[in-house]
């Protein structure tokens, strides 16, 4: 879901669709057996393509850096990290003209998410004082995040109905809450989402 509002925010992203593995498939390749007969998150593969390190991250535009903060910002993904000693961005970087490619939101909407931790390691954390200190900016992103959410009811109707369940008998609902969710993210017309601080 996190996918679908990303891809409306105008992030570089490869094209996803869901995707079903045929069972005599994963029956004959044993590394795929965890990913089960059930629709799964498939996105294309960006081709030379590596991990964006620290060196390259300069090479990332500013608004597309502020871009991609406010947007993990809004969706509590802090699993996009990068320091000078460690990290994970999800980020790859593509050789060319292709450049960013914004890959992985299965951490999104983080019910434990930690806004210290997030601007202390996020990998463009150091953008934060020129969206969340400035008086045009979060004007400028909270029409374009309302924009975005715009795909959230087809992304939630759309979505397998074996994932809103823990167990493969659907017997147990997951602790998801579309209406949470939403309402989280709504709070992007509030003053007090904008007050992140580095």
């Amino acid at each position: 879901m996190a996918g679908h509002l990303a891809r409306a925010f105008g992030l570089p992203m490869p094209e996803f669709v869901l995707a079903q593995a045929p069972q005599g498939l994963l029956d004959l390749h044993p590394e795929g057996r965890d990913l089960g007969p059930d629709p799964a998150f498939a996105s294309q593969r960006a081709g030379f393509a590596q991990d964006l390190t620290v060196t390259q991250r300069a090479s990332v535009a500013a608004a597309l850096q502020r871009d991609v903060l406010v947007f993990d910002w809004w969706v509590r993904n802090g699993d996009r990290t990068l320091t000078t000693s460690s990290g994970n961005p999800n980020l790859l970087w593509a050789a060319g003209d292709r450049g960013l490619v914004v890959i992985d939101h299965n951490l999104a909407f983080d019910q434990d998410f930690d806004a210290a931790q997030f601007a202390a390691t996020h990998v463009f954390s150091e953008q934060i004082p020129f969206v969340f200190q400035d008086l045009v900016e979060p004007q400028s992103y909270a029409a374009r995040l309302r924009q975005a959410l715009a795909v959230w009811p087809d992304a939630c109707n759309n979505a397998p109905e074996a994932w809103w369940f823990v167990d493969d008998e659907q017997t147990v609902p997951t602790d998801f809450d579309p209406a949470a969710i939403l309402a989280m993210l709504n709070r992007c017309t509030t003053q007090e989402f904008w007050r992140l601080t580095p």
